[in-house]
């Protein structure tokens, strides 16, 4: 990997990481305007990680942006889904019961098991745009990029009581 897409990832996973930084019992609270300043540049880093990684042709990329625009809208919600299971697990950490623990698990399954489905709805529609071959280098880059920011994420979490 070139040094300049492991230094996109590395931002990427940062910025990830800042905008969990509004979880109460793993960190300060930060104002809501700055949340979304963070995902903008999160947003923003990652799209250069994919056009760095992607090197498309003019024509590919008039098709492929805005079905990658999209998708990354659908993951947003995803996202904003695990930032309240997150805060959930967080204000219900010190106290947790077999009850919450239950529907913290479901909770997980579920978008975990909705972000598959996402993948799965999508990928005819890149297919439909770019190659085999691109397909199969942009789902790699998106692993790459998750990837780091789940591994990010684990770190800051504590494990169960």
């Amino acid at each position: 990997m070139k040094t300049g897409s492991r230094t996109t990832i590395i931002v990427i996973a940062l910025t990830a990481i800042m905008a969990f930084v509004s979880i109460p019992a793993f960190a300060q609270d930060k104002p809501a305007d700055n949340m979304e300043l963070v995902r903008e540049k999160m947003r923003a880093d990652k799209k250069l990680f994919v056009a760095e990684g992607m090197q498309l042709t003019e024509t590919e990329a008039k098709v492929f942006w805005p079905i990658y625009d999209g998708y990354q809208k659908e993951l947003g919600k995803l996202f904003d889904r695990k930032i309240k299971l997150i805060q959930n697990y967080a204000k219900n950490y010190e106290t947790m019961s077999d009850e919450v623990a239950k529907s913290l698990v479901d909770e997980y399954t579920a978008i975990e098991g909705d972000h598959l489905k996402l993948r799965q709805s999508y990928l005819p529609k890149f297919r439909k745009v770019l190659s085999e071959k691109r397909v199969a280098r942009y789902y790699q880059l998106e692993n790459k990029v998750e990837a780091v920011i789940e591994y990010d994420i684990a770190k800051q979490i504590p494990l169960m009581k």
